[in-house]
């Protein structure tokens, strides 16, 4: 598991030595050692041998359109080419991570931030924070689909209309039970998209077959009121209709009257 987007009003406010005025770094492809692709390709094939079959079709098609399968820790100019002729979107270096007005600014200029670094072999199942392989292998596959694309850029410009609000905190469980740890409903049953899920065996594998977690149908209410833990796998996976039923209903809201409704309810335990 690892520790995702979440609201960080704490963080530094400048962006560090070295880094432009949107926080955005190069990606210094040629610093990754032959120890770092042979992780980054054993991470990768364990996943996409797990997946099929668990992931939603689209996510599997991003990894083949994308030629994410080349092997080695993806070249973020190429992955960029091929996803901007796709989508209109790109990936972008930063250090770590950035204050939620830089990651919603670029988000709603289809720009996907993603670290540099790769976990180490000792971090294999277990990370603090995300790296290389959850940003990329976990979150780019889907922005090669127009209405994902679409989505996360319209999450972009709701974030940063939620910072107005102070109603950050609401959205970010948005985010989280979405983007991060979402499922969406297929013929046979409920199949991952989430890219916290997609980027690590074990939570492949819990999200769908434990009996543990409830997987309630998506209601964005519910979702912004619920409360998630950071430290564990989820003990709720909200289960979307379709990718198009989530943009229509983020687009469709009137998020203001909601952020205050919201403040007069009580938060919920998933």
């Amino acid at each position: 598991m690892a520790r995702y987007y979440l609201p960080m009003q704490d963080i530094c406010e400048a962006p560090p030595a070295g880094a432009a005025p949107d926080w955005t770094v190069p990606q210094n492809w040629a610093h990754y050692t032959a120890q770092d692709h042979r992780l980054w390709d054993h991470l990768f094939d364990r996943q996409s041998r797990l997946l099929p079959g668990r992931a939603v079709p689209e996510f599997l098609a991003g990894l083949k359109l994308l030629r994410m399968d080349a092997g080695g820790v993806p070249d973020f100019g190429a992955l960029s080419d091929r996803l901007m002729r796709a989508t209109g979107w790109q990936v972008v270096a930063v250090p770590g991570l950035v204050p939620d007005a830089v990651f919603f600014e670029h988000l709603a200029n289809r720009r996907f931030v993603a670290g540099n670094f790769l976990r180490t072999p000792e971090q294999t199942d277990y990370l603090q924070e995300p790296d290389v392989f959850h940003d990329v292998f976990g979150h780019v596959p889907l922005l090669a689909h127009p209405l994902f694309a679409d989505y996360m850029q319209a999450y972009g410009e709701g974030g940063l209309r939620s910072i107005r609000f102070g109603a950050l905190h609401k959205l970010a469980r948005l985010y989280w039970y979405t983007v991060e740890f979402g499922l969406i409903r297929g013929e046979d049953g409920p199949r991952i998209y989430g890219a916290g899920i997609v980027s690590s065996h074990a939570e492949s594998l819990y999200a769908l077959d434990s009996d543990r977690p409830r997987r309630p149908a998506f209601n964005l209410e519910r979702v912004m009121r619920t409360r998630y833990r950071i430290d564990r796998f989820q003990d709720a996976y909200f289960v979307i209709d379709s990718f198009e039923d989530l943009l229509r209903q983020t687009l469709e809201a009137d998020f203001a009257p909601l952020y205050a409704r919201l403040e007069t309810l009580e938060d919920l335990e998933p």
